[in-house]
């Protein structure tokens, strides 16, 4: 019987089931392999599906109009909801980084840097599963960003 762990497991083409330290014992060789993809594939659909489900949400929460007459109370629920926004705001644009992620999969060039073309890694695309950027060409953009500005 295979072990299992509470992250979300992937299916490959031969109907098995892997979680993350599976994926994460496999060889460099195996980089990217159909195991690997399916992995990150469903990780990323459910990111996404969640992030879509948090934007009904807050349409939904929104649209509940609550009229108090207290000053103060007014402006703790406006702030509460431009925070609301702002959070919905930042989901926005991770589910689109999510939606190209999945893209890149379908078209097979998921897991490699965009700027080198080097393995991002494992670990990296586990903990960041829409990473672009190897973690050296990304600590390279951050230093740039830093000395020059964006």
């Amino acid at each position: 019987m295979t072990k299992t762990t509470k992250s979300t497991p992937a299916v490959t083409a031969e109907g098995q089931l892997l979680a993350e330290d599976q994926i994460r014992a496999m060889s460099e060789k195996d980089y990217m392999n159909p195991a690997q993809l399916a992995f990150f594939k469903a990780r990323l659909q459910q990111l996404e599906k969640d992030l879509l489900k948090n934007a009904g949400e807050t349409t939904e929460h929104l649209r509940e109009t609550v009229l108090v007459p207290d000053p103060a109370d007014r402006a703790t629920i406006e702030e509460e909801h431009a925070l609301e926004l702002r959070t919905r705001d930042r989901e926005r644009k991770l589910l689109k980084k999510v939606q190209q992620s999945i893209a890149a999969i379908d078209a097979g060039d998921y897991g490699w840097c965009e700027e080198t073309g080097e393995p991002i890694g494992i670990p990296r695309l586990i903990a960041r599963p829409t990473a672009t950027l190897s973690l050296e060409a990304q600590q390279r953009r951050e230093l740039k960003q830093k000395l020059y500005g964006d």
